[in-house]
């Protein structure tokens, strides 16, 4: 449980003058609502291999998909979903979360009425000691039948115990791991594995996807082998019009 910045006052619904006629408006404006352009209020991770998980997790895959805009992912920030639940002060900050079919951009939350309503697709949280029974327990509770999210992931990094489940039927049936102990993702179209103590991208295929900078290494080791592919090309062609008697050097460009 976080709370809300106690800086942010609430706005309520204007009260009718006195003799006017009352008109009856959506339930979520008569329930005080905050203003908009919220913060995140999250407590701070626990652990470094938490931090760098979370970290590790939005990079690649904004990585992998830096050609689309049609996706937000986002780790350690405040999800405020419902009125009520800001009325009460009690939101779920996921670890880790991907929504589809939305804009790509920076954002201090996800306020789901100033989203469209939309909530996300996928989480995951990562496991610790003091929040595996809430995240296995009340926070699966509500994923399920409160935001109705379609695919929920835990990973612990220090223990390794990785699980995922699908809703199916209002409640959540587990995944069934590939023959390499994959988790396949239909949301994302993606899989999820461990990878040396890591929690780590896949494609469909199966190929883990490459850390940006061994990308570049490979992309630049790939153009040196080419390159060097060419030059001895040239060389061969070389010695072999001089074993025909033809200056290499005379030839017209």
């Amino acid at each position: 449980m976080v709370r809300l910045d106690a800086q942010q006052p609430l706005q309520t619904a204007a009260v009718p003058p006195a003799g006017s006629v009352a008109v009856d408006t959506d339930a979520s404006e008569r329930i005080a609502c905050p203003p908009p352009g919220l913060y995140s209020d999250e407590p701070p991770l626990e652990t470094d291999f938490h931090r760098n998980q979370i970290d590790l997790l939005i990079r690649l895959l904004k990585y992998w998909w830096r050609d689309r805009s049609d996706f937000y992912i986002s780790g350690n920030l405040t999800v405020y979903y419902s009125a009520e639940e800001t009325k009460k002060r009690d939101f779920r900050g996921p670890d880790v979360f991907v929504v589809l079919d939305t804009e790509k951009r920076d954002r201090r939350s996800w306020v789901l009425w100033e989203e469209g309503g939309k909530y996300p697709n996928v989480v995951i949280e990562l496991l610790s000691d003091s929040t595996a029974a809430v995240d296995k327990g009340k926070k699966k509770d509500v994923y399920a039948t409160v935001w109705r999210l379609p695919e929920y992931y835990w990973f612990h990094p220090e223990t390794m115990e990785f699980a995922g489940f699908r809703l199916g039927n209002g409640h959540y049936e587990a995944i069934a791991p590939d023959a390499e102990g994959r988790l396949v993702s239909e949301e994302l179209g993606l899989a999820l594995g461990i990878h040396e103590r890591q929690l780590r991208w896949y494609t469909a295929a199966g190929e883990l996807i490459p850390l940006p900078e061994v990308a570049a290494e490979e992309r630049a080791e790939q153009e040196r082998q080419r390159a060097e592919q060419e030059r001895q090309a040239k060389e061969r062609l070389e010695a072999y019009l001089r074993s025909q008697g033809i200056d290499p050097d005379q030839l017209p460009e």
